[in-house]
């Protein structure tokens, strides 16, 4: 084997490797992997609300939690114990306001209580 030859098998072994992990984080991103069963902490939802913010929604055993998250910090906005639908799977579903409108309604209850608040 000369030069070329070694130098060809180490790029070819760079470019699988790459392939691979590339392919990994796509998997992740996509949401193709799932978690494996039994963890006690499941992402429910989550939306982003811009660049590098979001709220997300997780069940953390029969808690659900809303949290802001930013890349500085990961913000409580509200919790709340988990349906009694979603930890009996076997009951019919049950209609729930949209993200959007449960948004809304929070926002103005905040609102309420600042203005109750003030003199």
């Amino acid at each position: 084997m000369n030069e070329m030859d070694v130098l060809r098998m180490v790029v070819s072994l760079t470019f699988i490797v790459a392939l691979i992990l590339a392919g990994a984080w796509l998997m992740r991103r996509a949401g193709w992997l799932r978690p494996a069963a039994g963890q006690p902490i499941k992402v429910l939802g989550s939306q982003s609300l811009g660049a590098r913010s979001s709220v997300a929604i997780i069940q953390i055993d029969d808690t659900q939690l809303v949290l802001g998250v930013t890349p500085q910090q990961i913000t409580l906005l509200h919790a709340s114990p988990a349906s009694s639908s979603e930890l009996q799977p076997d009951s019919s579903p049950v209609t729930q306001p949209g993200f959007s409108q449960s948004l809304r309604s929070a926002l103005a209850r905040h609102r309420n209580n600042a203005d109750a608040l003030q003199p």
